[in-house]
């Protein structure tokens, strides 16, 4: 059997974009910030963003939007990206999908609108479904202030850090809770990741300009030198390098994908 063709990859650029562009009925493709969920019920919760090294909650590091042609129940699919990002830890890779079919009870059947609606410019902590989020990192929150009973949180890490940065002055003022999220310097800088198709380009025109590049940098190593690194390379390295080569045509790319 023929193997099926590869399909276009498409490259992804971090660029700034307003606030509301973002947001969750713009169905996005983001870096950083707080997590524009897809489906605003069953999210994952503390335990499931919970580093399983260090414990710590994990950072939203990115997400993309990515439905399934010709799957009904993934006509709007979303995967999330989380990261550890306590030193020195900084692991805890954790991915997320989300999906939901064209009818369904949070979004309208058509298309978004391409103007922003009124009242998208404050900060969203709580879901059409009712969930909370936590206003230090925008995932679900079950924990609640004991005080002032409007702050929510998923985490006793993140109420400290949400205290000590403000909220200790705001909880007795109930008016102004959700319009009082300082900077926690906990989310990463907000981004949208916009895509475009990678242009065609010959094979042998890459490995020429990688050739080239090589034996200019290596061009003072002695021949025995290089007969050893020769034997130490592995099939990950080429793969590596292939890599490199296909992601040197655009440096910019936040993210590759086929």
């Amino acid at each position: 059997m023929a193997a099926a063709a590869p399909g276009p990859v498409e490259l992804g650029f971090a660029e700034e974009a307003p606030a509301w562009r973002l947001r969750s009925e713009q169905f996005p493709s983001k870096v950083g910030g707080r997590p524009a969920w897809l489906g605003l019920a069953e999210l994952p919760g503390p335990g499931a963003l919970a580093c399983a090294r260090c414990g710590r909650p994990l950072a939203f590091l990115l997400q993309v939007y990515a439905p399934l042609p010709g799957r009904d129940d993934a006509f709007h699919r979303s995967l999330f990206l989380f990261c550890c990002r306590e030193p020195p830890c900084c692991a805890g890779l954790r991915v997320f999908r989300n999906q939901l079919p064209r009818n369904n009870a949070f979004y309208s059947y058509e298309p978004p609108s391409e103007t922003e609606a009124l009242g998208t410019e404050c900060v969203c902590l709580q879901l059409k479904s009712g969930a909370h989020l936590c206003r230090v990192c925008g995932c679900l929150a079950p924990m609640t202030c004991s005080r002032c009973k409007q702050a929510h949180y998923c985490s006793k890490e993140h109420q400290t850090l949400d205290w000590r940065l403000g909220h200790k002055q705001a909880c007795t003022q109930s008016d102004k809770i959700d319009h009082m999220v300082p900077d926690h310097n906990f989310l990463f800088p907000e981004f949208e990741i916009v895509t475009e198709t990678e242009d065609e380009i010959l094979p042998e025109v890459v490995e020429m300009e990688d050739y080239s590049e090589v034996t200019g940098s290596m061009g003072g190593i002695p021949e025995e030198e290089l007969d050893s690194m020769a034997k130490h390379e592995s099939k990950e390295d080429h793969i590596f390098q292939k890599f490199k080569s296909k992601i040197a045509l655009e440096p910019e790319q936040t993210v590759f994908t086929g």
